[in-house]
């Protein structure tokens, strides 16, 4: 069988480990990259043994199919070029930079009858996965998404750079429509909103409260899930899944701590995590989720089956995530029309909050 030809298109922070990764793997060949950066180009080539072209048209000639991971705002149009002439496309989420975008590339992946598939990688973290496997029905969820600014996706705000990703895992595991949202963010840095905050209200009545900042001196990527089966929470960073059940007098409501006496109140207390919740801790730390995303996507080419994450998936999130905006830029902060709105009118603080010089808490 002739090997698969492929290209990546962007070789900076993460493009480069989708070269590095798709050199490897059996049954492919890399036959090159692009990048605005030619010193950046040219590292990535000679580390990989492939070269660089001068641009994506000229890429678009050689591969069956390709890696799009340049900045949102070019991949409507990246993208594009490479969707109209039917080659199989995975696009780093946010799949475009607006919902008309998103609706454009999934008709264009559509009519070409063409692999779109979008890199919402927590989709393949392991602890996620082993999630999936399990029989859930979230009646509250909170995802908590917070990192260090980095400077890069300076083109999109929080919402699209980091909260899309729980977006994304919410229509997943949900599968609902979302009847309600209400939102707040703040501009930090100037541009985009950097740290932002939304309550989805699910047609089921499911309650999601998402957090996600890009302002925080420790990454933290977490979803917790409290549902009548008990409660799940993955910690995305270290891939591990806890799982919490109610044991069976719990659930048919026979414990009536009211009526306990002193001497059964203790017993009770000790016997919290070992009887009554009874809870398992998985480490989920095994292989690698961009590995599996890349390896997913080129079985996709070659059988023609569907994506984990196809075009329409990842519009979804999209749409959502524009929604969420909207509410953002809506909210009013003193709750007066003449007051301030939106992300860009944060108010002033009245006073600092400490002084420079005050000493470091012991």
């Amino acid at each position: 069988m002739l090997p698969l030809k492929v290209g990546v298109v962007g070789v900076g922070h993460l493009g480069k480990e989708h070269a590095r990764i798709l050199s490897g793997l059996q049954g492919t060949e890399l036959v090159g990259v692009v990048d605005v950066d030619a010193v950046q180009a040219e590292s990535v080539a000679r580390r990989c043994g492939t070269r660089v072209f001068p641009n994506h048209t000229a890429l678009a000639e050689c591969v069956d199919a390709v890696c799009i991971v340049v900045p949102t705002q070019y991949h409507h149009a990246v993208a594009g070029e490479f969707l109209r002439r039917g080659i199989s496309a995975l696009v780093e989420k946010p799949l475009a930079l607006n919902l008309e975008q998103a609706n454009d590339l999934v008709a264009l992946a559509n009519k070409q009858n063409t692999i779109l598939q979008v890199g919402h990688i927590e989709r393949f973290n392991p602890a996620y996965e082993e999630l999936r496997h399990r029989t859930i029905n979230p009646k509250f969820v909170e995802c908590e998404r917070h990192g260090t600014f980095t400077g890069r996706s300076t083109d999109i705000g929080a919402v699209l750079d980091l909260m899309i990703h729980d977006l994304d895992l919410l229509l997943d595991l949900i599968g609902q429509p979302v009847a309600e949202v209400q939102a707040v963010g703040a501009t930090v840095f100037g541009g985009h909103e950097d740290m932002v905050n939304a309550r989805l209200k699910f047609a089921g009545g499911c309650i999601a409260h998402l957090t996600a900042s890009r302002m925080t001196p420790i990454p933290k990527r977490k979803l917790r899930i409290w549902a009548p089966e008990g409660y799940a929470g993955i910690d995305f960073v270290r891939k591990s899944l806890s799982l919490v059940q109610p044991s069976e007098e719990l659930r048919q409501r026979r414990i009536d701590f009211q009526r306990l006496d002193g001497s059964e109140r203790e017993r009770l207390k000790d016997q919290v995590f070992t009887r009554h919740l009874q809870t398992v801790e998985l480490n989920c730390n095994h292989g690698d989720q961009l590995t599996r995303e890349l390896e997913h996507f080129l079985n996709c080419v070659r059988t023609g089956s569907a994506p984990r994450v196809c075009g329409e998936a990842a519009r979804d999130a999209i749409a959502l995530a524009t929604r969420i905006l909207a509410s953002m830029q809506q909210h009013s902060w003193d709750n007066r029309a003449d007051g301030p709105t939106g992300p860009d009118e944060y108010p002033a603080p009245m006073v600092p909050l400490f002084a420079r010089d005050e000493p470091l808490a012991a």
